[in-house]
Parts: C-alpha cells; structure tokens; sequence
C-alpha cells in the first residue's frame, strides 16, 4: 500500500513538472509567432493565450461520456485512447 501512494506522489510530481515545462514551451512559441507576425503582445496576453492553448490541449486529450463502442458492457472498464 505504502509502495502505491510513493508511486502516486512520484508521478503526480513528474506530471506536474511536465506540465511546467510545456507551458513554457507554449509560451516561447506564442511569443516567437507574435513576433514573426509583426506583432508585440504585452506579457499579459502572451501568458493568457498560451495557458489558454495548454488548457485546450489537455481537455482535448479527456474523452467523452457515453463515447463508447456497442461491443462494451458495463463490466468492461473502457479508456479513451483505445
């Protein structure tokens, strides 16, 4: 039980950290395409659009309720990348 809740905290941290790291990743390539447009976005809005880019990204990786195959019954667990 012990060796299960190390294992959640240890990729709840890695996850977070990743998380971290594509958020500046966002930020970077909205401040570049800004800038390649001839634009010069305060930080305030480069910020916004790129947390709002990474929000719709990670929503867009949930899957859907009720979004399942016939062939699945109830005793079947289903995830949404199969």
């Amino acid at each position: 039980m012990l060796g299960g809740l190390v294992q959640t905290v240890v990729t709840f941290a890695v996850l977070i950290v990743l998380a971290i790291l594509a958020f500046y990743v966002t930020v970077f390539v909205v401040s570049t395409g800004a800038g390649l447009a001839g634009y010069s976005p305060s930080g305030d809005f480069v910020v916004l659009s790129a947390a709002l880019l990474v929000v719709a990204a990670l929503l867009g990786g949930v899957p859907l309720v009720g979004n399942r195959p016939a062939e699945y019954t109830d005793d079947q667990p289903s995830a949404g990348f199969e």
